[in-house]
């Protein structure tokens, strides 16, 4: 199992579904290790996503584990096969923060994405005009080119809305996100018809929170949760700030932030009462 210093997302996430399942089965390290014949200090790098795993170590370890089910292990298999690979985002890694880097890959390889966002539209959702504004008021952006990098990041975080992967991607966006004249008016204008475009697919649903909406949780500003394909999976909250970005990964942080996105579903408008706001914000522009 070779080390490696900078774990994947991909290789963070295997980790930590298989030291669930050993905890899950009450073995420890030293028992994982006995099982294949190594030191618990190989476990313990594999579970904290510093080294890559064989496949015939993983088979074992979910073996001991009791995962037999054949589309849960060629699940792992693939994980862990993903995690020797770049993607298209490390071609851009000299231009964003590591920390954004992170966020693209976990988007890609979450089944469902949930936001809440009250003053921006989400980034997946965003027209190339409102993405410019957006990304050309960054402090840290300096020259065009800067700015044409960061477009280009970002439509192709955007296919995977469209790439028949099947994401599921569900967004509460503040009312004044909507009524906010990022990019002047005429940039708003596109923005919104784009979002009623963006609402007719079938994986692709969102909600306005009214400015009059009254206590709500999402007081802190807004955060990401992803989910993942296999249950042994956390989910993960992201939160962005303008030059750090904090995940929380442990099931009750998780939890926390997963109830925060209910309650604010339950205070925002319904999808289809959403439509019929943003149409009238267009007809009374």
């Amino acid at each position: 199992m070779p080390a490696d210093l900078k774990p994947t997302v991909r290789r963070r996430r295997l980790g930590s579904a298989l030291r669930r399942l050993r905890e899950a089965k009450d073995l420890t390290l030293e028992d994982a290790a006995r099982h294949l014949e190594c030191h618990k200090a190989t476990i313990s790098r594999l579970e904290l996503g510093r080294s890559g795993v064989r496949t015939r170590d993983l088979r074992a370890l979910l073996s001991l584990y009791g995962v037999t089910d054949p589309a849960r292990v060629d699940a792992f298999l693939e994980m862990a096969r993903k995690g020797k690979e770049s993607g298209w985002w490390q071609r851009h890694a000299g231009v964003l923060r590591p920390g954004y880097t992170d966020f693209i890959e976990l988007e890609a390889e979450a089944a469902e994405i949930s936001c809440y966002e009250p003053l921006l539209v989400p980034g997946l959702l965003q027209t190339r005009d409102y993405a410019r504004a957006v990304i050309s008021a960054y402090p840290s952006v300096r020259t065009e080119e800067d700015v044409e990098r960061r477009l280009e990041v970002r439509a192709n975080r955007q296919n995977l809305l469209t790439d028949g992967r099947g994401v599921q991607f569900w967004a509460v966006v503040g009312e004044a996100a909507l009524r906010s004249r990022v990019g002047g008016p005429d940039t708003m204008d596109r923005q919104l018809r784009h979002l009623l475009s963006l609402t007719e697919l079938p994986n692709v649903t969102l909600q306005v929170l009214p400015i009059d909406a009254g206590e709500h949780p999402g007081g802190n500003g807004p955060f990401v949760v992803f989910t993942f394909p296999l249950p042994e999976e956390s989910q993960v909250v992201c939160e962005e700030g303008l030059i750090t970005t904090v995940y929380l990964d442990s099931p009750d942080e998780a939890k926390t932030y997963a109830d925060a996105l209910d309650a604010l579903r339950a205070a925002a408008l319904s999808p289809r009462q959403s439509h019929a706001a943003i149409a009238e914000l267009l007809t009374g522009r």
